[in-house]
């Protein structure tokens, strides 16, 4: 470690160009107030565009765009989808949201959180949202809940998912997604749909001269793979994809095989999101807006399956660059000269407050922010970048454990523990790497034993940030309650997605679990119980708290409904069981209709 000593009024200007790098605001008004596109794709990983080097996937649109940008070229997301989106809506570790994994009640984010777009909405901007949320699917959690006021989306994290809607199960195209909270069965492409309602509510804001706030989540090139653009499919299905086609000089080496066929279908959805990429930027040239809008391109993740990423080691879940690195692009014509880049090393934390910063949107006060905004490396203004380490943790399970499947990154070491993200918990003590990313940045020789001292310094930061992030929610990260009965959403879906799982395999037959609700006026609740094994039950019960229902009755749908008074607002887990022959199981989906008096006369 190093010191220096200076003259009080040298320390004095330090600190203001620090206050100034850190919590900047350029002061831009009214109409010179630029318009916002973050586009962020679902499991491309680093390596699957053109102009990362990758010599058959057809970005040509992606690879203009990158030309004509400013880059940051050392951007850190985290190693699943769910925890970069809370990350990068709030400028907050993940940890501090409540949003720790992807599914079973611990992707939701907490819906105390204030998020970029309601920020934006507040200082006047549009905001819109076009494709996948993955932050929780009811209110108050969803997107239209957290500051956008147009919202397009998926539920849970994917098509193909148990909180699909019912009769829409796996469609890509031609898919029921939720427009500002209605269910609406839609003809075309879902990424296609996504960017053309996303350029229809850009053209509707610049009519009612408002800047937009357009946030672009694609689930694609996520799975399932069975529903893909075909002529993108029969192009790559015709092309060799083998993993020696591939660049493999320097850094680790693909394995030997690979599902040609699988590969096929990602491509094909990745060169149907350039396309549309394409289709979006002469939108905005037709609506006179490219110059003035800022446009941000990321990933939210690695690669799903192993596969080209530059020489680095990993893919998505991995702590390992190819698991946590993402291109990220700046595209700003007005403002950012294309071709400029800094190697300092950011993440998806500081999206939200160089966003607010490109916005001349001052922070207020609220919830800590943990990211700083990066615009003054890029934009030529005088700045001091003190050198800090970030932390990327996720893994399984209920709760953050200390050490499990971490990565701590300065700008110069990276020091990690892959204990394995599918897991809860790991056993005896952590197998710590150290790698010198100046000197090594493809990780490919491990140095921890010849530098302990880095390693003692490092895992004492790491103890200071997770004691930290952990204290935001001191022995609590049970997931926020759904609100039952609100005006703000009748009737409610409960799904899979959301419940506390409690049996069985978390998405199985055989698996049950329970939701964490808040029923908020008294009145009559009909509930419908949505499963494939509603005939086969025999024995139906409901549990609330201490209240329980039973005697639930076949409707003309064939699923299993009851009627139930509540006299007072209450809260507690919900758990619907069914008793199927030897076992009990828990039902698909949940359908609740509040209404003040009861259907009967």
């Amino acid at each position: 470690m190093y010191a220096f000593r200076c003259h009080p009024f040298f320390r004095l200007g330090l600190f203001l160009i620090l206050f100034a790098t850190t919590h900047s605001s350029v002061i831009v008004q009214g109409a010179s107030r630029p318009n916002v596109i973050v586009m962020i794709t679902d499991d491309q990983g680093y390596g699957d565009f053109g102009f990362q080097g990758n010599p058959i996937l057809r970005t040509p649109n992606l690879d203009a765009m990158a030309r004509q940008s400013a880059q940051m070229t050392q951007y850190y997301v985290s190693p699943v989808c769910a925890p970069t989106r809370a990350c990068l809506m709030t400028g907050r570790y993940n940890y501090r949201t409540r949003c720790i994994d992807t599914y079973i009640g611990r992707a939701m984010m907490d819906p105390e959180e204030r998020t970029l777009a309601e920020y934006l909405f507040d200082a006047g901007y549009a905001t819109g949202i076009f494709g996948k949320w993955h932050l929780g699917d009811n209110y108050p959690l969803r997107a239209m809940d957290q500051g956008f006021e147009e919202s397009l989306v998926l539920r849970g994290g994917g098509i193909g998912q148990p909180s699909d809607p019912l009769g829409a199960e796996g469609k890509y195209t031609d898919p029921t997604l939720f427009h500002n909270g209605t269910p609406l069965s839609m003809k075309g492409y879902c990424t296609d749909l996504y960017f053309d309602h996303a350029l229809s509510f850009m053209q509707q804001a610049k009519a009612r001269n408002r800047p937009f706030f357009v946030y672009l989540p694609t689930n694609a090139p996520h799975g399932p793979f069975h529903d893909v653009p075909q002529a993108e499919y029969d192009f790559y299905r015709s092309q060799n994809l083998a993993n020696d086609q591939f660049p493999q000089k320097h850094g680790h080496p693909l394995p030997e095989n690979a599902d040609l066929d699988k590969r096929a279908r990602i491509f094909a959805m990745i060169d149907n999101i350039d396309q549309n990429v394409g289709k979006l930027t002469r939108g905005l040239e037709e609506l006179g807006a490219l110059e003035n809008t800022l446009i941000l391109f990321m990933v939210d993740n690695g690669p799903n399956g192993r596969r080209y990423v530059a020489g680095m080691q990993g893919m998505k879940s991995h702590v390992h660059e190819g698991g946590i690195r993402s291109p990220l692009l700046l595209h700003w014509p007005a403002h950012l000269k294309a071709g400029i880049s800094s190697d300092k090393v950011v993440a998806h934390i500081d999206v939200t407050p160089t966003i607010l910063d490109a916005c001349g949107i001052r922070f207020p006060e609220g919830p800590k922010m943990d990211g700083r905004s990066f615009l003054p490396l890029l934009d030529g203004r005088p700045s001091v970048w003190l050198d800090r380490t970030l932390f990327i943790q996720s893994h399984r399970g209920d709760v953050p454990v200390r050490y499990h499947h971490f990565a701590a990154r300065n700008q110069r070491w990276k020091l990690l523990h892959a204990s394995g993200f599918g897991k809860e918990g790991f056993q005896g003590a952590p197998r710590l790497e150290l790698y010198d990313m100046q000197l090594d940045p493809l990780e490919t020789r491990e140095v921890s034993r010849f530098f302990p001292e880095v390693v003692k310094e490092m895992t004492a930061a790491y103890d200071r940030w997770f004691d930290d992030v952990a204290a935001t929610r001191p022995n609590n990260y049970a997931p926020p309650k759904i609100v039952i009965g609100s005006m703000e959403e009748n009737p409610t879906w409960l799904t899979r997605q959301d419940w506390r799982h409690l049996q069985g395999k978390p998405w199985g037959a055989n698996s049950n679990g329970h939701w964490s609700v808040r029923l908020t006026r008294p009145g009559f609740y009909r509930v419908i119980v949505h499963t494939k094994e509603a005939r086969k039950a025999t024995a139906v019960r409901m549990t609330l708290g201490d209240a329980s229902w039973d005697d639930f009755q076949p409707n003309q749908a064939g699923q299993l409904e009851k009627e139930i008074q509540v006299a007072l607002p209450t809260e507690g887990e919900l758990q619907v069981e069914l008793q199927l022959e030897d076992e009990n199981v828990g039902p698909h989906q949940l359908e609740i209709h509040y209404r003040p008096s009861s259907k009967k006369p």
